[in-house]
């Protein structure tokens, strides 16, 4: 009985040296060594990909913004505003019915097929919508130059880059919009175009946040229209 309850008392504190060590390895010295170096390394994406204006973070790299008119009375919806680069449309997982108090960011995609006649409604609008709004007194969009990107929404709905295509259509109306030359929106849009990684993975992209915080700087020197 004595052996008995000596060799559990054994295995009992072998087991637990066993939790104490593991844990110490995998809870505090592991995620201490990882973090360390992630700070080390690359701390910018370590820390979120943090984008910085003014003295303050406006946002990150990863997660798209939306640049929308204040809503007004009775209203539901909000108007983009037209001044700034817009993104990818933000369908994803819809608004936040868990709780009504907090306005989440949720992450997702509708999930509809090809012939689902919501998102039929929904890319029709949404092209229709692009024309009228990026058309100028003297540069029209035509249905056939919107590309994909400026209709659908992305997998997560958060996406933050849209094509150099979409951009493009943009530039007319933002030039109009601002004051400012044709060639000074399109010089901004060419300086924010990224390749494709390493050269091959992905399709060239503009990041939509850090192409409307170089237009508000450009706007803040005030430029003079060249046209």
């Amino acid at each position: 009985m004595n052996n008995s309850v000596t060799n559990t008392a054994r295995l009992l504190w072998a087991g637990l040296r066993a939790l104490l060590v593991l844990t110490l390895v995998t809870g505090v010295v592991y995620p201490l060594v990882v973090t360390g170096i992630a700070q080390g390394v690359f701390p910018g994406r370590a820390n979120g990909s943090e984008i910085e204006a003014d003295g303050h973070v406006a946002g990150s790299s990863l997660i798209g913004q939306a640049y929308d008119l204040p809503l007004k009375k009775g209203q539901e919806t909000p108007e983009p505003d037209l001044k700034w680069f817009q993104g990818r449309p933000r369908n994803g997982l819809g608004v936040n019915s868990v709780n009504t108090r907090y306005k989440l960011i949720l992450s997702g995609a509708t999930n509809r097929s090809a012939d689902d006649k919501d998102l039929i409604d929904w890319v029709t609008a949404a092209k229709a919508a692009v024309v009228e709004d990026n058309s100028t007194a003297d540069y029209r969009v035509s249905p056939s130059d919107v590309p994909a990107d400026a209709v659908t929404s992305s997998g997560s709905g958060l996406d933050p880059d849209i094509s150099p295509r979409y951009a493009d259509i943009q530039v007319h109306r933002i030039a109009e919009r601002n004051g400012l030359s044709v060639a000074q929106v399109r010089k901004l849009v060419d300086e924010h175009t990224e390749g494709r990684t390493l050269g091959f993975l992905g399709e060239p992209r503009v990041n939509v946040l850090e192409l409307n915080l170089a237009l508000k700087g450009l706007l803040t020197k005030g430029s003079t229209p060249t046209r």
